[in-house]
């Protein structure tokens, strides 16, 4: 069943980037975050325009043809697997969420397509049981793997050590892998509390931190970063136009990076 009544991240986050999934309480919740955080809309696409380009640089440059995607959220045009397949036609992707909207969502828009794409229900916190699955199994086969977080890692509490989940599953992907880690961050300590309280509060407690800029950084320790030596506000990373959308203010960031696994 799905509750309605209650916003949900995922919700929340199509929203803001104008997707059509998302009911009363999400868009009310987003009128308060953004109240908090003016920026936040800009913040989503710029994001979401963040994924494009790092999943496009990993297919062209990088020969990337298998990725897996944590938290993958409702399914937004283009999808992951939509652009490895610009240039891969045969690119694997495994989409992992346990929001039932985007479980519904993601397998009706796959139905046609379960050879090559695969949505299954888990939450990205659980990574033995992800990677006994068949459909991650499958990806496995000594290929490079690009492992997608993006903009997820703050729904998970410190308690739950999102640095060692990332080091988990950079160990187990076949060399020459890749990693995807983006993370909403900020150096305002008042504006990460804030925050952090209202996601809580109204998401019933499925929620982490917003971080700071240095605790994002420690998420690439050991990684070496494509571009840049360093993780940035990733409207910077390989920016391919000067078109999309800019934020006015920086109360808070998306910061993240793109790093191959040595």
């Amino acid at each position: 069943m799905i509750d309605v009544s209650k916003p949900s991240v995922a919700r929340m986050y199509d929203y803001l980037i104008d997707g059509t999934d998302n009911y009363p309480s999400d868009r009310e919740a987003c009128a308060q975050l953004l109240e908090m955080a003016p920026s936040t809309r800009e913040l989503a696409r710029i994001n979401r325009a963040f994924l494009v380009r790092a999943v496009r640089y990993l297919a062209q440059e990088a020969g990337i043809r298998r990725f897996l995607d944590h938290g993958s959220g409702l399914p937004t045009r283009p999808n992951v697997h939509q652009v490895a397949r610009e240039t891969h036609p045969q690119a694997r992707v495994v989409y992992i969420d346990n929001d039932p909207l985007v479980l519904a969502h993601g397998r009706v828009m796959l139905e046609e397509d379960l050879h090559t794409t695969a949505v299954i229900e888990a939450d990205f916190r659980h990574t033995d049981k992800i990677f006994a699955t068949p459909e991650v199994g499958s990806l496995m086969d000594g290929e490079p793997v690009a492992a997608l977080f993006v903009s997820v890692l703050h729904c998970i509490p410190d308690s739950d050590d999102p640095w060692s989940l990332v080091k988990d599953v950079a160990r187990r992907l076949p060399s020459g892998s890749y990693m995807v880690i983006s993370q909403l961050a900020s150096d305002d300590p008042a504006l990460r509390d804030g925050v952090t309280a209202f996601m809580s509060e109204i998401t019933g407690n499925q929620w982490g931190r917003v971080r700071s800029t240095q605790e994002v950084r420690r998420l690439f320790d050991g990684l070496d970063l494509v571009e840049h030596g360093e993780p940035v506000e990733v409207s910077a990373w390989r920016p391919d136009t000067d078109l999309f959308p800019r934020q006015q203010t920086r109360e808070w960031i998306e910061f993240g990076g793109v790093a191959r696994i040595p």
